[in-house]
C-alpha cells in the first residue's frame, strides 16, 4: 500500500515527500513518531528539495563565470576590500531596494570574482540573476534586432533581477551600441538591480561612451544609487583555507550605509570630484 502511496507521490511531483516516505520505511524506530511528526518531516523534506532546485535552476540560469560564494572572499590580504561594504550586500537590501554596484580595479584585482560572489548571494536570497560580458550582450542584442526579436530579449533582460556585466566597456561605443544599451538600462531603472564590473575608471566613461547625450543618460541611471567596490591590489582575493574566511557575514547587517552622490552633469571634472 505504502508502495503505491510512492508512486501516486511521484506522479503529483511530490518527488520530496516520496523519498522521505521511502527512507521513513527503512528506519526501525520510525513507528515511534505520531502521524503528525511522520507527515510534518515529509513536508519539510519537500520544501527542501524544492528550494534546492530552485536554487540550482537560478544558478543555471545565471551563467556565472565562477562558481564562488561571499564565504570565499579572504578579508586578510589588503587590496581595497571594505568589509563594513560586503556586509552591507550580503544583507540584500540593495537588490530590494534596486539599487547598483560598481566593481572598479585593475586588472587581475578580482573584480570578476567579487561581481560572482554577489550574483551567487543574489541567486541565494532567491533572486534571478544573468553574467554577461558587456561585448556579448551587445552582440546579442545587435543580432537580435538584425532578427526582429530584440522587443523580446530586452523583455527578458528588464526582468532578471541582478544584471551582472563584466568588461563594461572595455572599447567605445558604436551609435547602434549606445542605442541598444540605452534601451537595456533604462527600462532596469528603479526596476531590477545591475552591478558592473571594469577596469576603466569612472571619469573614462564618458569619454567610452562617446556621446554626451547618451553618456549622461546611462550614467545617471547606473551611478547615483550605486555601491562601489573599488579594488586596488592586484593580488588574489580568495584562499584554499577557507576556515576563518568571512566569519563577519554571519552578524548582523547594519541599517546604515552610504549610497554615492548622484551623477548631474557631464563634466568629467565633476565625475572625478564624486
Amino acid at each position: 500500500m505504502l508502495h503505491q502511496s510512492i508512486d501516486k507521490l511521484r506522479a503529483l511531483r511530490l518527488t520530496g515527500m516520496a523519498r522521505g516516505l521511502e527512507e521513513q520505511l527503512t528506519q526501525a524506530d520510525i513507528g515511534r513518531l505520531t502521524f503528525d511528526e511522520r507527515l510534518g518531516m515529509l513536508i519539510d523534506r519537500e520544501e527542501i528539495e524544492r528550494h534546492n532546485a530552485a536554487l540550482a535552476q537560478r544558478l543555471r540560469l545565471a551563467r556565472l563565470r565562477q562558481a564562488v560564494c561571499l564565504e570565499d572572499v579572504d578579508y586578510r590580504t589588503p587590496r581595497g576590500l571594505d568589509r563594513n561594504l560586503m556586509r552591507t550586500l550580503a544583507g540584500g537590501k540593495w537588490l530590494q531596494e534596486h539599487n547598483n554596484v560598481l566593481v572598479l580595479g585593475p586588472t587581475g584585482a578580482g573584480k570578476s570574482f567579487v561581481a560572482c560572489a554577489l550574483g551567487n548571494q543574489a541567486a541565494r536570497d532567491g533572486h534571478s540573476v544573468r553574467y554577461q560580458r558587456l561585448s556579448r550582450l551587445l552582440d546579442e542584442l545587435a543580432v537580435s534586432r538584425a532578427e526582429g526579436r530584440c522587443a523580446r530579449l530586452l523583455g527578458r533582460l528588464a526582468k532578471v533581477g541582478l544584471l551582472i556585466i563584466d568588461d563594461w566597456l572595455m572599447a567605445k561605443l558604436t551609435g547602434d551600441q549606445r542605442r541598444d544599451l540605452m534601451e537595456v538600462i533604462d527600462d532596469r531603472h528603479q526596476r531590477g538591480s545591475t552591478l558592473l564590473a571594469t577596469q576603466v575608471p569612472l571619469e573614462r566613461w564618458h569619454d567610452q561612451i562617446a556621446d554626451p547625450t547618451y553618456a549622461d543618460a546611462i550614467m545617471d541611471r547606473l551611478v547615483h544609487n550605486a555601491y562601489r567596490i573599488e579594488l586596488r591590489q592586484r593580488r588574489e582575493i580568495f584562499t584554499e583555507d577557507k576556515s576563518n574566511a568571512n566569519k563577519d557575514l554571519e552578524q548582523v547587517i547594519p541599517d546604515t550605509h552610504t549610497i554615492h552622490k548622484r551623477v548631474t552633469t557631464a563634466s568629467k571634472k565633476d565625475l572625478a570630484e564624486q
